[in-house]
């Protein structure tokens, strides 16, 4: 008997598959409609394919701190407007070309470029110019002094491409990082192998296929289902943790994170140019109520409308009761004494935020305010309704409160979705950039963000808790995703 061919029967029988083994299928939330794009610097740039292909100079840390990636060390002159980062030598791309100084400068000189259309320059707006030497070294030039520029540098679309990646359509999706692609489906299954020669050794996966659920509540059965592994990288909402709790399938950890949802009011709506107006529509939430509601008491952690979530070093303390007397008060001073009428559009493209746009139409209908509930499809709110309609939905990763702040409310930035513009505030921030002492610099961040809490006019109303599910048989760091190393992903 030949035991070799019987075993293989037997395993097809079984429904174990022989082919790719250790793959792990991964749902994502198809955020742009199928127009994903594998540059990662692009508006539509498929977030959980980028996250696989390419590496960064410097990545997050356990803790949220700048850590050596694709540059080892780094270092300043004593004015923080020179940085110079040395570049790990011997690094691979996915064609077998060694990454060399070249593709760094390249790599930046395109988020750069004031001509392309790229939000991450927002960002990094305060590099001047980026040079190499033979030896291995980049320089970065400010404009001005930034003492925390390798946490800019943490941006998760400032990933090293390969000199050519524009004009060489065959470097599309050509990167250093644990997997490389073999098959692009962005609305289907995007299919990624291990990379062999990947700079920290050999991924333990054989490889990975993102799977396109836009639905949340999809995504939940599909996981139940066995038709992916685990969550995906925003998690299950705590009404969805229960399904898999007693289950011996599968094992989660709950992760505290950045990662926030809210409900943005535009400012250039008429109805909401008034600040009073703005300050009122916040006032009238009950913060604990709407985080009990959806989570359970310890599923987020609330926040006064800070984007800066409570792990980053700058993050100021604050306290937001709810206020319905007070809010009443400010919508008559602004000529709403009998009431103000709101239409916020919603989907179930996140499984949060219907839920947290009826606990507020509730609590809004207290001060008078009344909402209107508009549900348009998952696949069409990132590309039909973020930024288009004057209140909707909104959803973040973790960002630190640099970034945060600079690229969701600062005046001129591309994702500015509110529509918030106040000077002041973009002043308090380049301040804070160019601040070298560490205390006043965090006065600074704090002064920002006490300004953006009491003026803007977008409701955050807490930072999420990711609940990442998987199955018994899968272990991912419990780490926030920012910081997960794909490469010590692992599935039995």
């Amino acid at each position: 008997m030949n035991w070799k061919h019987s075993l293989a029967g037997l395993l097809l029988i079984s429904g174990a598959p022989l082919a790719h083994a250790e793959t792990l299928n991964t749902p994502h939330w198809v955020e742009f409609n199928g127009k994903e794009s594998l540059d990662p610097i692009s508006p539509t740039r498929f977030y959980a394919a980028n996250q696989l292909i390419y590496n960064r100079l410097v990545r997050q840390g356990e803790q949220g701190q700048p850590t050596a990636s694709l540059a080892s060390d780094w270092s300043a002159n004593a004015g923080a407007d020179t940085w110079i980062f040395q570049l790990r030598p011997d690094v691979k791309f996915h064609n077998g070309k060694t990454m060399t100084v070249d593709d760094v400068v390249y790599s930046f000189n395109r988020i750069l470029d004031p001509q392309r259309d790229a939000p991450a320059r927002a960002a990094l707006s305060v590099i001047e110019q980026v040079t190499a030497d033979e030896d291995g070294k980049i320089t970065f030039r400010l404009k001005q002094p930034h003492a925390d520029l390798p946490i800019l540098l943490m941006d998760y679309r400032a990933k090293i491409v390969p000199v050519g990646f524009d004009e060489d359509p065959a470097l599309m999706g050509i990167g250093t990082g644990p997997f490389k692609l073999t098959k692009f489906v962005p609305r289907g299954t995007s299919q990624f192998d291990a990379f062999a020669d990947y700079w920290e050794g050999r991924p333990k996966l054989d490889g990975m296929d993102l799977i396109g659920i836009p639905d949340d509540n999809a995504r939940t059965q599909a996981l139940l289902a066995g038709q992916i592994d685990w969550s995906g990288w925003n998690g299950v909402n705590g009404q969805q943790l229960r399904l898999f709790e007693a289950n011996p399938g599968f094992h989660y950890d709950s992760i505290p994170t950045g990662d926030w949802r809210g409900i943005v009011f535009r400012n250039d709506n008429p109805a909401l140019q008034d600040p009073r107006v703005r300050k009122a529509l916040k006032m009238v939430v009950n913060r604990q109520e709407m985080v009990e509601l959806l989570f359970g008491k310890a599923g987020a952690t609330i926040s006064c409308d800070n984007p800066v979530w409570a792990g980053d070093q700058y993050r100021l303390a604050q306290q937001c009761e709810q206020d319905i007397d007070g809010a009443r008060a400010l919508l008559n001073e602004a000529g709403y004494q009998d009431n103000l009428t709101l239409d916020i559009y919603t989907s179930a493209v996140d499984n949060y935020f219907r839920p947290m746009t009826e606990i507020y139409q509730r609590q809004a209908a207290m001060a008078g305010i009344q909402v209107n509930i508009h549900t348009v499809p998952a696949s069409d709110f990132w590309s039909a309704t973020w930024m288009k309609k004057p209140a909707f939905n909104t959803a973040w990763g973790q960002r630190p409160a640099d970034q945060v702040m600079n690229e969701i409310f600062g005046g001129q930035a591309q994702w500015n979705e509110s529509a918030y513009n106040n000077p002041a505030f973009d002043r308090l921030l380049s301040q804070a950039r160019q601040e070298l002492d560490k205390e006043q610099r965090t006065r600074l961040y704090q002064q920002a963000q006490a300004m953006l809490t009491d003026d803007s006019s977008t409701l955050i109303p807490f930072h999420l808790n990711n609940n990442r599910v998987m199955r018994a048989n899968v272990s991912i760091p419990a780490v926030e995703h920012f910081a997960i190393r794909w490469h010590q992903v692992e599935k039995s």
